[in-house]
């Protein structure tokens, strides 16, 4: 069945073939296209058209410049110009001052480091042993003793000045009338 078919297209495509004389060519047998002849254009004789003394008043104020005009041309070629360099100022001091700000930070952060590792090494320094023994033979400090410290009510504020004794009774001030 499939054979009867490919004699089938063979034969088409041969009459074909034969019906438009084209032949497909392999290799490089080829006939090369001729390229078909340029047209030469038309060419029309020029007419020169007669214009109106208006319109050539017209088209030669229109190419040329007012000294007015030229004027505000140079202003304004002055004005970017003046425009452009002050950008460029800004921007340069914009980019200083942004490498200032670097070099500040890194100084802090070096700053930084150096004071953690001085409070660091103060720290690890302290031995409280030491400031104990110390304060209570050398300064003649006690330690503190069960009921020698006195509690009291503080006021509104966050920090106390001491300008008296505090009383046993651990009450800073009392109103005549309270106590009656």
């Amino acid at each position: 069945m499939a054979a009867g078919y490919r004699i089938y297209d063979q034969r088409t495509t041969e009459r074909r073939r034969n019906d438009y004389g084209q032949f497909y060519v392999y290799g490089n047998v080829v006939r090369q296209a001729e390229p078909l002849p340029k047209r030469m254009p038309e060419t029309r004789p020029e007419q020169r058209r007669q214009m109106s003394r208006q319109v050539a008043k017209n088209r030669h104020r229109a190419k040329s410049i007012s000294p007015a005009y030229a004027v505000f041309l140079a202003a304004a070629a002055v004005c970017a110009v003046l425009v452009c360099m002050v950008y460029l100022s800004l921007q340069s001091e914009v980019v200083s001052r942004s490498e200032n700000v670097t070099a500040m930070q890194e100084q802090l952060a070096d700053l930084t480091e150096a004071n953690d590792t001085a409070y660091n090494a103060a720290a690890d320094s302290v031995n409280l042993v030491t400031v104990r023994d110390r304060a209570m033979n050398e300064l003649g400090m006690v330690p503190e003793a069960e009921g020698s410290v006195v509690e009291y009510d503080s006021p509104a504020e966050e920090y106390v000045k001491q300008y008296s004794d505090i009383p046993e009774s651990g009450v800073l001030a009392k109103s005549s009338d309270a106590s009656k």
